[in-house]
């Protein structure tokens, strides 16, 4: 049957997490004693997909897990959240990717990945995947997985006429040209920092690094910035600052996922990309307020729940 809600398509990444809460992060060569540990299902590209379906878009997912337990935890975690699994192949002899995270006791974070079975998503496996991409809006990417295997599901998704979102992290030292030229693509202030060598500590700052980006060949660039909210400029130089929402923080791990799924779906449902970021602020907002990636991905009434209390 067709799918009555619009259909956004990830291609990304899908790890175990071990997270670790600690009172503050260690410094190099320096030992914390941690207050907790916990397995969390993430991955960048996982975390997206769960909060697309939260979020009330259809969801259809590529990528690889390990021949493993985590794998298969991880595949029917998915699969309950009502995403379309058909594009994730199971790897034997590599295993499920795992994230180590600490979490400090303000919230901020700090992550090792190693990527297993990610690394090994192939853009053979982006075209033996390509009835996916027919009839999807958006096609959201991150960088979790090989350059080559995003570059194919790039120039796929132009085949079939699929907007696409990039979520550029984590931030290599140099973005290839081609991958910068995408409909969105939504950094972090650090990855922003990262890609063109520009601070964003101050709004002038994140003006300017956002409009580098669309020199690059983005449509739209998107800048996170945390409690200041974002920045968003478009190519034909509009110029928005979107307030942030005020929540209490418990873990910010996931909050740039629950925004650029946020984004992908209200653009999808044919916002404009002012209110399209408010939405995702709210979503990335939320995102804070729990421990875990993808258990604090929001759902959609929670979003507006939130929208309606804080009026920005």
């Amino acid at each position: 049957m067709p799918e009555s809600k619009p259909a956004i398509l990830v291609v990304g990444s899908i790890n175990m997490d071990m997270v670790v809460r600690c009172p503050r992060l260690p410094a190099p060569g320096q030992t914390v004693q941690g207050s907790s540990f916990a397995c969390s299902p993430g991955g960048k590209g996982a975390n997206q997909g769960v909060a697309v379906a939260r979020l009330g878009a259809a969801c259809r997912f590529i990528g690889r897990v390990g021949q493993d337990a985590f794998g298969g935890q991880l595949v029917e975690t998915l699969q309950a959240e009502g995403i379309d699994c058909s594009g994730i192949a199971v790897t034997s002899g590599f295993p499920t990717g795992v994230a180590i995270v600490m979490v400090d006791s303000t919230g901020e974070n700090s992550i090792v990945i190693a990527g297993g079975a990610n690394l090994q998503l192939t853009p053979d496996d982006i075209f033996s995947r390509e009835e996916l991409f027919e009839g999807a809006y958006f096609v959201l990417l991150q960088l979790e997985l090989p350059l080559p295997t995003v570059r194919a599901a790039l120039d796929m998704a132009r085949r079939h006429g699929c907007k696409v979102i990039l979520d550029p992290a984590p931030a290599p030292k140099c973005l290839p040209e081609a991958l910068c030229k995408v409909d969105v693509i939504c950094p972090n202030a650090t990855e922003a920092e990262s890609l063109t060598g520009q601070s964003v500590s101050e709004e002038r700052g994140a003006k300017s690094v956002a409009s580098d980006l669309i020199a690059r060949g983005a449509s739209t660039a998107v800048l996170t910035l945390g409690p200041r909210g974002c920045v968003v400029v478009t190519a034909d130089e509009h110029v928005y600052t979107v307030p942030p929402y005020k929540v209490p923080v418990a873990d910010t791990t996931a909050a740039g996922d629950a925004f650029a799924a946020a984004l992908a779906v209200s653009l999808a449902r044919g916002e404009k990309i002012h209110p399209a970021a408010k939405f995702a602020n709210a979503a990335g907002a939320l995102a804070c307020t729990k421990f875990g990636a993808q258990p604090a991905m929001p759902t959609l009434a929670e979003v507006l729940q939130l929208m309606e209390r804080q009026v920005i």
